[in-house]
């Protein structure tokens, strides 16, 4: 319910036509995303918050049909402490002062974390990865392409587009 209230609020943020980094409009997207990340790894960043999250997925997505994680390793706590602990951080800095270049580097940070989301799931990784997948995705649309347009636009005006030869 929760994760489809979540999706639902961000498909809406990426149905609204794109801004210009600059704008407060698009700080406020940096924000959101911030504060999503804040919510969904703060479990992370702890051996003893991780093995809570741990057996919540694990349980969701043997309920759901979706498939268990495999069993805690201290390998596996190691790294899903490191992420969490930054990703926390790099959270709380994006809402204490969210910066349109956070936008862009938070951006290219969750085409990073979708591709090797992607890749885990090609090799047999639970699917309820595929949730959190949507949303690296939509943020990470959400966050670059107005920088995308902006670059476009600041081109096309210098008349340094895209030329005949």
């Amino acid at each position: 319910m929760i994760v489809t209230r979540t999706i639902a609020s961000i498909a809406s943020i990426a149905s609204v036509a794109p801004v210009a980094p600059e704008r407060p409009a698009y700080l406020r997207v940096v924000r959101a995303s911030a504060w999503y990340d804040l919510v969904v790894t703060a479990g992370f960043a702890t051996p003893w918050t991780y093995a809570l999250v741990h057996d919540a997925l694990s349980s969701s997505g043997t309920a759901l049909g979706l498939g268990a994680l495999p069993q805690l390793d201290p390998i596996q706590v190691l790294y899903a402490n490191l992420m969490g602990s930054v990703v926390v951080v790099w959270a709380v800095l994006r809402i204490v002062r969210p910066l349109p270049v956070h936008g862009l580097f938070d951006g290219v940070a969750r085409t990073l974390f979708a591709a090797w989301q992607s890749y885990a799931l090609a090799h047999g990784a639970t699917r309820l990865l595929w949730l959190f997948f949507g949303v690296e995705v939509m943020f990470g649309v959400v966050q670059l392409v107005p920088w995308w347009r902006d670059r476009i636009t600041n081109a096309v005006a210098s008349g340094a587009g895209w030329r005949r030869r």
